[in-house]
């Protein structure tokens, strides 16, 4: 199945899939592997090469013109290729058409209009989260972080209360595999085309009637009297419902769950609110959502002895990088005193495809945290009860049962 090196140590061969169910639940043990043996890893099945080390997948982030975007960031059949940008927007461009599309789109959203969202981010975690503790248990997820996020983007882009949970529900179905399942399934395809339909409607009645809201701001988006079509402005939709939900999603429930395994990390942001910004970056690089990304060679690479031909796929595994030992000491552990300002981690990218949601995701993340922590003494975690989400590129929990006790 796979060209592997195997190490006296550990004669079991070395095999990477990201469709398998058991990288879903823990790829780390393989990732080291990766590192140690095949930096430069070949999955002839699959038809990809997978950069694991630190080094190597942060250069090949920054450079867009030997490893290229067009063809998209999944190994999906129907998500990849030369029409990906339709559903990734921005993320399956290179220059200069993706300068263009993300100049215009970055119109409709600043620096400023994220921070002014704070205090709404605010209210609409503990419209969630005030019912969701009444009880003493819920699930994490269905009942708090998988709906701030949604609601949150909505806001963004207008989308009517009554419309959240359906458009919650399509976004999960594009991104689940079932086991064996090695493309969209059906259900996801019908789940695309009502999301196009129904972005098609919300662009249209902006253009008719616009107002302070994200879809009004792309509608109007000009530079230099070049402006966005309608097809674009859906194609970043798709990408910001489906990213900006899902990858925030699984950054809070990542973040609840390891704070609970770790109590003596959580204690550090129970007694001192100002740690919740760090146990937000030491989540998203201990259990990063968006654990790789997809690139096509524009010529052969040659990395550690080993020659990547020209037009091969290669996975750049941000997961990995971020437990990379020549990089983090000690990366295994969960470390919220860890200085990783200085070093940066691989989660959002780097270069010109630097998550344009990342400071999005780290404010919704420490305004959810710390509304919980000054509502919750201590919380439990029913571990047989967990599930996690199959995907290709997002890793993180379907089901977080918790139940806390409240100050």
């Amino acid at each position: 199945m796979t060209d592997a090196l195997v190490d006296t140590t550990n004669p079991t061969p070395l095999v990477y899939d990201p469709y398998a169910y058991e990288i879903h639940e823990d790829p780390y043990p393989t990732y080291r592997r990766m590192r140690d043996e095949q930096p430069v890893y070949r999955n002839d099945e699959r038809g990809f090469w997978a950069l694991s080390r630190y080094e190597d997948v942060m250069a090949a982030f920054r450079d867009s013109e030997r490893f290229s975007s067009a063809e998209g960031v999944s190994i999906d059949p129907a998500a990849s290729g030369p029409n990906a940008h339709r559903t990734m927007s921005f993320l399956a461009m290179d220059p200069p058409q993706h300068g263009r599309m993300r100049g215009l789109v970055s119109r409709g959203f600043t620096p400023r209009r994220v921070a002014e969202m704070e205090d709404r981010i605010r209210k609409l975690t503990l419209e969630h989260l005030e019912p969701a503790l009444e009880g003493g248990s819920f699930d994490f997820v269905a009942d708090l972080a998988g709906k701030v996020p949604m609601d949150v983007i909505s806001e963004m882009l207008g989308v009517p209360r009554s419309d959240r949970a359906e458009l919650r529900t399509k976004s999960d179905l594009l991104v689940h595999r079932e086991e064996g399942v090695t493309d969209v399934p059906p259900a996801g395809v019908a789940a695309a085309l009502e999301l196009v339909v129904y972005y098609a409607e919300l662009i249209a009645d902006r253009r008719r009637n616009p107002g302070d809201d994200l879809v009004s701001a792309l509608c109007a988006a000009e530079i230099e009297g070049d402006r966005l079509t309608d097809e674009e402005i859906t194609s970043f939709l798709f990408l910001l419902v489906v990213a900006g939900n899902e990858t925030t999603t699984k950054l809070l429930a990542h973040a609840w769950y390891w704070g609970w395994r770790h109590p003596d990390e959580l204690a550090k942001p129970m007694t001192d609110r100002a740690r919740v910004a760090d146990w937000v970056e030491e989540t998203l690089r201990f259990d990063t959502s968006s654990q790789m990304l997809a690139r096509v060679t524009t010529t052969d690479v040659t990395l550690h002895g080993t020659t990547i031909p020209k037009g091969d796929r290669v996975l750049l595994l941000a997961g990995s990088a971020n437990r990379d030992d020549r990089v983090f000491a000690d990366p295994d552990r969960f470390d919220l005193d860890r200085d990783l300002a200085s070093v940066g981690i691989a989660s959002f990218g780097i270069g010109r495809h630097y998550c344009m949601g990342a400071s999005l995701a780290r404010l919704e993340a420490r305004v959810v945290l710390e509304e919980l922590l000054d509502r919750v003494s201590s919380y439990e975690i029913d571990e047989a009860g967990t599930s996690r989400v199959h995907s290709v590129n997002v890793r993180g929990f379907a089901t977080l049962p918790t139940t806390v006790t409240p100050r």
